[in-house]
């Protein structure tokens, strides 16, 4: 696999920490003129931009969090004159106020930069016909990854999501090769696909970007075989530009972070305390080349590693690993940590589809875990009893708590064009 941008993504470690102490010192200097909140943010810790030097003293700045930009909407965080905006993207507001993200026409081009580089690790180059399924509008994912295939010369297919069937007559009529789409919503697509009639032989798909909600290695591996494809992880989120921020390469054992526009650092959750290279932790993010949105020291709530040095596909850009979890997304039911990846590994791991719902309650003030998955195919009704006691063993064995399992007809569990909705804890309505 080639390289994008090889000068950047096999930077060495000294060139790329003196270009991100350029960059940074630039940034705060940038932020703090522009941003009265942050600017107020600063001056209570009393902090002054030229108390910003090295990436190392990035520990001396204040967190932002999804909160933070919530009470700033719309244009609190704004760090440019309106003016010099061309286009906004929003998260979907599902868990309180929107977010909204500003975008100069030079962090457009950065972000499709970004994509681009995502897109030339997945082996894509302008001989490649590639199919973007993730939605457009607001979202992020649809017009980052666009974007990103016009800059690499792909024949690009803007499909969005929705209308499954035609997806499939798409696929095969134009021959895509590149898919990019939620990791559940590729699922979907492969099952469709055999419903149809069809089969890998009858497509010619290399293979596909996935992003926008979490997702196993088991799911990884159960979407490779079924499309005859090679999966590839991307990471970003709408705050720091959308997809982009970090891609998987050839060897698929974590993302390369894109370090020239984006500094990460790993935090103890509940501390804030920047934790050791190699240590779990939540994962902070400092973009230093956005003009319009410029987030310091964003609280992305992810939990997963960093790891340092240069990969065996030549790039030496800084790795981090599949987000483990999200410590805002972890439940503690009955005073156990349960993280819904938990469940989807097992559940692939036996066989099962990727689709499934996970309801939390509470009765009689105790915490109850409901799983509901699909029946495999080929199961008789006089076993099914036998197979839901196995499996909420398998995953008593995982989490340390028993949950009572449904195995339900297939088909009956909505399946997902975007985000898959995985998780209903019912306990957050009535406490």
């Amino acid at each position: 696999m080639g390289y994008w941008n090889e000068d950047i993504e096999c930077m060495s470690r000294e060139d790329m920490t003196a270009l991100q102490n350029e960059r940074l010192r630039a940034q705060v200097k940038h932020v703090y003129e522009n941003v009265p909140y942050y600017r107020d943010l600063m001056d209570k810790k009393g902090l002054k931009p030229e108390d910003i030097q090295t990436i190392d003293d990035l520990k001396k700045l204040p967190f932002l969090s999804k909160s933070d930009l919530r009470d700033t909407y719309p244009y609190g965080m704004l760090a440019c004159p309106l003016s010099e905006c061309v286009r906004i993207h929003s998260t979907s507001g599902t868990t309180g106020k929107r977010v909204v993200a500003f975008y100069t026409q030079n962090d457009i081009d950065m972000w499709e930069d970004c994509c681009a580089r995502a897109i030339t690790a997945a082996g894509g180059t302008k001989e490649d016909v590639l199919q973007v399924c993730y939605g457009y509008g607001l979202f992020t994912g649809g017009s980052g990854l666009h974007g990103g295939s016009h800059k690499v010369g792909c024949l690009t297919l803007p499909m969005s999501s929705g209308n499954t069937k035609r997806q499939i007559q798409f696929m095969m009529d134009l021959q895509s090769t590149i898919l990019c789409c939620t990791p559940s919503y590729a699922a979907y697509l492969s099952e469709t696909l055999y419903e149809m009639g069809y089969t890998t032989n009858d497509i010619k798909l290399k293979a596909g970007i996935f992003g926008a909600e979490p997702w196993t290695e088991e799911m990884r591996h159960s979407i490779e075989r079924s499309l005859g494809i090679k999966a590839y992880d991307i990471y970003g989120l709408t705050e720091s530009s959308g997809p982009g921020v970090a891609f998987e390469c050839s060897e698929q054992n974590g993302m390369h972070i894109n370090e020239d526009n984006f500094i990460p650092e790993i935090i103890d959750p509940d501390t804030g305390e920047v934790l050791p290279d190699g240590e779990e932790g939540e994962l902070v993010f400092t973009s230093i080349t956005k003009e319009a949105f410029p987030l310091i020291r964003y609280r992305t709530r992810d939990l997963c590693v960093l790891t340092k040095g240069t990969c065996s596909c030549g790039r030496t850009l800084i790795k981090m690993c599949k987000p483990k979890g999200r410590s805002d997304d972890m439940m503690i039911i009955r005073g156990v940590n349960v993280f819904p990846s938990q469940i989807e590994t097992v559940l692939i791991e036996k066989g099962y589809t990727p689709n499934y719902q996970i309801i939390v309650d509470r009765v009689n003030n105790v915490d109850t875990l409901d799983i509901n998955c699909e029946v495999p195919e080929g199961l008789n009704d006089y076993e099914i009893p036998a197979k839901e006691k196995a499996l909420a063993g398998s995953i008593k064995h995982m989490l340390g708590i028993t949950p009572k399992i449904h195995l339900v007809p297939a088909k009956t569990i909505a399946r997902s064009e975007g985000k898959a909705v995985r998780v209903i804890d019912k306990r957050k309505l009535i406490d």
